[in-house]
């Protein structure tokens, strides 16, 4: 994989003026600007979400992540009527057991507690390590979550989840529910781009990866080569690596729709590319910093992320950190909106 033996996260730190910061979504979806970054030569085009697509070639493959995002934050209630608030995991494997599932937890919690939410129980059966619990209720708690939960915005937006960010913390193609954060690279997409890459001659196909809440934990190590990622699990259909291995054949692109899809293929990519065509499955484990070799994507359309992020280290070995950076103080001074319901990328 020809990684570095070591990489200081403070060499990935980048300054990030707070008004900069999008707290919520543009009025329509879609309706964002696109920084066009050239990897080769570092060059940067001011675009528009739209022209993406005269990015993108007849024949070229974009692969995108239709997991669906859960309504996972519960606000319990104990006996004595103190609330305690619960993140539900995302799912884990084809099936999960949603009456007996792992959360996270603030603040103190017990084991055979009862909290309840709602008209339904919740059993904390056991405490676990790194703020974490097993609870269990009667009712399945993605029922539970969808009729009483609320959207886990991430910390950094500083507010409370709306109505209206049921849908737009939401992709237009989330199928396949299991993630307790968005694949924010997809939120700016539309029907109708999709529609018009489509029209152009790219084949569009679909793989699932249900995002963690771990995706976005801090690095707690100066040293990047320590640190260890979260297990994510996902699937890769048949006719996407059939789609994917064709593109290969033919000398087209394979583009990833964010970071999520990236892990997934460049994790698979042994069974991708070089195995019969089948389903695959299983949970990514992989953590993608400057020195990692790319073996499946082509490029990367993505959002801006945090400084000295899981996120950020991926996207900077995709583009180099030489280009990516100046990229990013470019969009700074442009006054692109960063992170979940900000601008995005193109990185070809």
């Amino acid at each position: 994989m020809c990684y570095y033996s070591t990489v200081q996260l403070a060499d990935f730190h980048y300054n990030i003026p707070e008004e900069l910061i999008a707290d919520t979504p543009p009025e329509k979806r879609g309706d964002a600007r696109l920084l066009a970054l050239n990897r080769k030569t570092g060059a940067v085009e001011d675009r528009n979400y739209a022209d993406c697509v005269d990015y993108f070639n007849v024949g070229d493959v974009l692969v995108i992540n239709d997991t669906k995002v859960i309504k996972a934050r519960l606000l319990t209630q104990k006996a004595n009527g103190a609330i305690r608030e619960l993140i539900l995991v995302e799912k884990h494997g084809r099936v999960d057991d949603w009456h007996t599932h792992t959360v996270i937890y603030r603040r103190r919690l017990r084991e055979g507690e009862i909290l309840t939410i709602g008209g339904d129980k919740l059993e904390v059966v056991k405490i676990l390590e790194g703020g974490m619990a097993i609870i269990r209720s009667e009712r399945d708690l993605l029922t539970v979550a969808d009729q009483y939960g609320s959207v886990p915005l991430p910390p950094y937006m500083r507010r409370q989840a709306t109505a209206s960010d049921i849908e737009r913390y939401q992709t237009v193609f989330a199928e396949h529910q299991g993630s307790v954060a968005a694949p924010t690279a997809s939120l700016n997409m539309t029907d109708t781009i999709l529609s018009s890459l489509e029209a152009k001659g790219v084949i569009v196909v679909r793989a699932t990866l249900h995002v963690g809440l771990g995706t976005f934990l801090p690095i707690r190590v100066d040293d990047v080569t320590k640190h260890h990622m979260h297990k994510e699990y996902f699937e890769v259909p048949k006719a996407t690596v059939e789609a994917i291995q064709a593109a290969k054949r033919r000398g087209n692109r394979v583009i990833a729709l964010g970071t999520t899809i990236t892990r997934t293929l460049e994790y698979a990519y042994e069974a991708i590319l070089n195995q019969p065509p089948r389903d695959i499955s299983g949970e990514a484990d992989i953590f993608i910093y400057p020195g990692y070799e790319f073996k499946t994507i082509d490029a990367l359309m993505t959002n801006f992320h945090m400084p000295e992020s899981t996120v950020l280290m991926l996207t900077a070995a995709f583009a180099g950190w030489r280009n990516l950076k100046p990229a990013y103080e470019h969009a700074v001074g442009e006054r692109y909106r960063f992170f979940s319901y900000g601008d995005s990328m193109l990185i070809y």
